[in-house]
């Protein structure tokens, strides 16, 4: 029986469906796992991914299942409210489904977005520990990356005040860190734009080593997005001892394992490598696992969780940040290149409110309200804004996938404005549904979970849209072209300097491209809506992420902290004392 979103909040539905959500022992049983495979924590549980994975290796693989969108509004076009809603509808169909998606950051969660549950009935439960912190993985991150800091602001310090005899005495080399060429900063999982450029090291010189540093958010961090494409708990650990923290006075890298720091980072972080178990509203399993940035990052739950999730469901359904220019490229040339896994359909998520908005409507803000152009009918809007989902369905047909397209239905959409969208997107060939799972569940997304069940069933070509030793600046040429629509690719000179010096060193060979650039556009200027035309990507500079193997080109101005708005969402949280329970999360 679906709850009634138009009446009850988002907290409120989990606390009702909370009430019957099996509890560790009983997950155990239903998924078939043994007795030393899961790991509970309360009311949840971790999957022990060494373990499980080693037991099912063998085992055929599932249906792989990724889920995307068109450039969306600020507010987001409810992306894992489709996972969700897909996860329950094919429960409906009697299939064994499953799913994995990111653990939303603190940052989002308490300022204007708010968690990345999804919705109405199409909810991840329990949704107070997952909002808040679920079993710890962020907090871990936090403290591995803020150790590795103190290890070079301390390695400074001794550097500065001690001989190289003196430090000898210490079993210290000299590393010759150049304080003006630090990589890391330390992090916090807030959005706490006051801590972006700050003076460390004031005092003594027992107090540290003076300098500019700055804060970055924990999910932006570089262990973040080796979490996420980490294949071990050996393959996490050698990635952690090839960050590159700084650079020494000679431009040679200082990394995590030349401070020594890397095995204590890794021991910090050894539990975050198996994925924790949460569910729908209606009770279907969801790993949650890793949290990295979209538009810096590769923005994917982990490849650990998917290798776990194709042997233990049918059906695996996982999701990409942001919309198919960002989340689903990244998932394409880098995340499926890793893991080895080919998928079988990609579903695009679209909504009437973000095709008006490409076809011209008024801006949308998050925290104010939503102009009366959005919860009116206006085919024109819509028709002009399609050319945007039309250049996402060939985005993800380049890869050799044919797209579902899933109209994520608002209770304002007029069903002149739905049956508009479906006319073009059956006019390009791929299939279409209509979502009402925020409003009704699982049999609100039969018909996208038909659609899914049919896609799998074809046979997919995939491929990679370029050979991973593809010079770089041709890499980002071709994104530039052939994803985001631009004419070409413009370099600072600093940037292009960059990019010749990582082409002609054969470290570098393999590195993965993970493109920067904001997500409220297929450009690099967020206010450039629909498909832009006449336009060069500029790229301003190359940050190294060594451990993961990034090489990431920077257009526009992307931040590694964000801000808090005016109107965020912590001032509406609370908690009723009596019971304990958390209300006002979204």
């Amino acid at each position: 029986m679906a709850y009634d979103p138009t009446k009850m909040a988002d907290w409120q539905i989990a606390a009702e469906a909370e009430k019957a959500m099996p509890a560790p022992e009983e997950w155990r049983e239903r998924l078939g796992l043994q007795k030393d495979e899961v790991i509970p924590y309360g009311r949840i549980c971790k999957l022990d991914f060494r373990r499980i994975y080693e037991r099912l290796k063998a085992k055929p693989d599932g249906k792989y299942i990724e889920v995307t969108a068109i450039t969306p509004t600020p507010l987001g076009e409810g992306k894992t409210t489709v996972t969700m809603g897909l996860i329950e509808g094919l429960g409906k169909r009697g299939k064994n489904v499953g799913g994995a998606i990111r653990q939303p950051s603190g940052g989002p969660t308490f300022n204007i977005k708010g968690t990345a549950a999804g919705g109405g009935n199409a909810l991840l439960i329990p949704m107070t520990e997952f909002s808040l912190g679920l079993t710890g993985d962020i907090d871990a991150i936090t403290n591995a990356h803020n150790l590795c800091m103190v290890a070079l602001t301390a390695r400074l310090q001794h550097e500065f005040n001690y001989s190289d005899e003196e430090l000898a005495k210490r079993n210290l080399r000299r590393l010759n860190i150049d304080p003006r060429r630090v990589e890391m900063r330390w992090a916090v999982d807030f959005c706490a734009q006051a801590l972006r450029r700050i003076i460390i090291g004031l005092g003594g010189r027992m107090d540290g080593f003076m300098m500019e540093s700055g804060f970055q958010i924990s999910v932006s961090s570089e262990l973040m997005a080796i979490l996420a494409i980490a294949t071990s708990l050996k393959d996490l650990r050698e990635r952690i001892g090839q960050i590159t923290v700084a650079y020494d006075k000679k431009g040679n890298p200082v990394t995590a394992e030349d401070l020594e720091v890397a095995g204590a980072m890794a021991a910090i972080m050894r539990n975050t490598i198996n994925p924790t178990l949460c569910c729908t509203v209606e009770y279907q399993p969801v790993m949650v696992h890793a949290g990295p940035f979209a538009n810096i990052a590769v923005g994917q739950s982990s490849i650990v969780a998917d290798y776990l999730g194709l042997k233990m469901f049918d059906y695996h359904v996982t999701e990409s940040g942001f919309g198919a220019d960002i989340g689903f490229e990244k998932f394409w040339n880098v995340k499926c290149r890793i893991s080895g896994l080919k998928p079988n359909v990609s579903v695009i998520v679209c909504t009437i409110r973000a095709l008006k908005m490409h076809g011209g409507g008024p801006k949308v803000v998050p925290g104010r309200p939503i102009p009366e152009e959005y919860t009116k009918e206006n085919l024109e809007l819509v028709e002009k804004g399609f050319e945007n989902l039309r250049h996402h369905i060939g985005i993800v047909k380049k890869s050799g996938i044919k797209p579902v397209v899933c109209i994520n239905k608002f209770h304002t959409d007029t069903d002149a404005e739905v049956a508009l969208v479906r006319k073009l997107v059956e006019q390009e060939g791929v299939r279409c549904a209509v979502g009402e799972h925020w409003l009704k569940g699982g049999e609100g997304a039969l018909e996208l979970a038909d659609a899914v069940i049919d896609a799998c069933e074809e046979e997919v070509e995939f491929k990679y849209l370029y050979p991973v030793d593809m010079p770089l600046r041709q890499k980002v040429e071709l994104l530039a072209r052939e994803v985001y629509g631009a004419d070409g690719v413009s370099w600072t000179p600093e940037a292009e300097e960059k990019a010749k010096a990582f082409e002609s060193d054969p470290k570098y060979k393999d590195y993965y491209v993970m493109m920067v650039k904001t997500h409220l556009s297929l450009s690099h200027n967020p206010d450039w809506k629909g498909v832009p035309k006449g336009w060069v990507l500029p790229i301003r500079d190359i940050l190294l992420f060594s451990g993961a193997k990034f090489l990431c080109p920077m257009a526009g101005t992307i931040s590694l902290m964000p801000g808090t708005g005016s109107d965020p969402a912590f001032r509406r949280i609370d908690i009723d004392p009596e019971t304990g329970l958390v209300k006002g999360l979204f």
